[in-house]
């Protein structure tokens, strides 16, 4: 695939999230992007060891914020060409879809991650 461009809006995956942007820069191995919408919640835990409740640490993972810049391997970029949600909007839709999924698992790590879920949203959404 050809190298993308600067101001190219774009999907990226980033640890375990999905994100709509912008190209703001173009490195060796990575593109540097402004996260512009969710496509999808970042899952919670130890990363190294994913769907596993029984770590020594289980993470809280936030969602990258708005026009937050996050350097993404270029292999995990690809264009998008639909309309750029609301950042919010498009958040709290990620945030809702997880929430489901974890309640259709009756796991320890999806009460774990739901717990963290509840209090992510809290922060969010905060009027």
């Amino acid at each position: 695939m050809p190298e993308l461009q600067i101001g190219t809006i774009v999907t990226g995956i980033y640890k375990t999230g999905k994100y709509i942007g912008e190209i703001t820069d173009i490195r060796p191995q990575h593109y540097l992007v402004r996260i512009l919408g969710v496509l999808k919640h970042p899952m919670q835990g130890d990363l190294h060891n994913p769907k596993d409740a029984d770590v020594m640490i289980f993470h809280e993972r936030r969602a990258l914020a708005y026009r937050e810049q996050a350097n993404i391997q270029k292999q995990m970029v690809k264009p998008f060409t639909e309309e750029i949600p609301n950042y919010w909007d498009s958040l709290k839709e990620a945030v809702e879809k997880m929430k489901q999924e974890l309640e259709a698992n009756s796991t320890k790590w999806a009460e774990m991650s739901l717990k963290n879920l509840h209090l992510l949203e809290k922060d969010y959404f905060k009027a």
